[in-house]
């Protein structure tokens, strides 16, 4: 009897716990959604924390017009969608080739792109920046694009390569013995099977890609090159006042993308992060 009020005291403290810890995280983006929804004056005159009176959307209005949000939007896509298919182009047939063809020095392989994890991206800057500058790519995508996938590439070998450790050679020497090239046997077995690796790691470097801020605000001077992060200094005008209204609507706008993805793929992020955790 004891024991089983004391088991229960216990879930019922880890459950306050991880209730706790969620209002923390959820909190902020909700304060600033219902910040984007109220007037100029309920943003003066009222409460920070205080709910709106009514669905206001004016501000997502100024934000539309008043800076070139949708322009920002759009290079924010196109660079995701760029370093996304470089990332996963790149990493997974070199993930496979270092643990299933077993070339000589596959470990050393493997060691070299995960010592980039350990290499600053401030440290980088300066020499990247000077090579932009004298090969005419700054103000390009380019020049958000390339530092990401190759930042970007170490997690996603070491993703890939968990998933891999652990798929069965039996199963590719069969497809290899009916006749399928290394080429078919990768694009019509591997890949395919990879599925949920695949979309966590699209989803966990999109998050990073889509809020990057260092790269664009290092390379990008152009007005008409600029991402989301960068675009969100457009309400800050004379003298430092900013219009916090549509600031928060931009906010908004800004953060849905990554929701969006986040939600519905969770499931495939959960099943590819343990994908290397258990035997097949």
């Amino acid at each position: 009897m004891i024991h089983s009020r004391k088991n229960k005291v216990i879930r019922i403290l880890f459950y306050a716990v991880i209730l706790v810890f969620i209002l923390v995280q959820i909190y902020p983006i909700f304060w600033v959604i219902c910040s984007s929804l109220k007037t100029a004056d309920e943003m003066i005159y009222t409460p920070q924390y205080s709910l709106p009176s009514g669905i206001y959307l004016g501000n997502y209005i100024s934000a539309l017009t008043i800076s070139a949000i949708p322009r920002y939007f759009l290079n924010s896509t196109v660079v995701a969608i760029l370093t996304l298919l470089g990332i996963v182009i790149l990493g997974c047939p070199v993930a496979f080739v270092i643990s299933k063809v077993r070339i000589k020095y596959a470990n050393a392989l493997m060691g070299f792109f995960l010592f980039g994890m350990m290499i600053p991206i401030f440290s980088c800057l300066v020499p990247m920046f000077q090579i932009y500058n004298a090969l005419k790519l700054r103000n390009t995508y380019w020049a958000l694009v390339i530092p990401q996938v190759g930042f970007g590439l170490p997690m996603c070998i070491y993703l890939y390569t968990g998933f891999f450790k652990f798929l069965p050679d039996s199963l590719l020497e069969a497809a290899v013995i009916d006749g399928a090239g290394m080429g078919t046997v990768f694009a019509r077995i591997v890949v395919p099977m990879a599925k949920n690796t695949t979309m966590t790691v699209l989803t966990y470097n999109f998050v990073f890609v889509w809020n990057e801020f260092t790269y664009a605000n290092t390379f990008i001077s152009s007005s008409d090159m600029k991402t989301l992060p960068i675009g969100l200094n457009d309400f800050v005008g004379q003298f430092g006042r900013v219009d916090w209204g549509s600031t928060f609507a931009a906010i908004v706008i800004s953060i849905l993308p990554t929701l969006v993805v986040y939600f519905i793929l969770n499931k495939n992020i959960i099943e590819g992060m343990a994908a290397g955790a258990v035997k097949s």
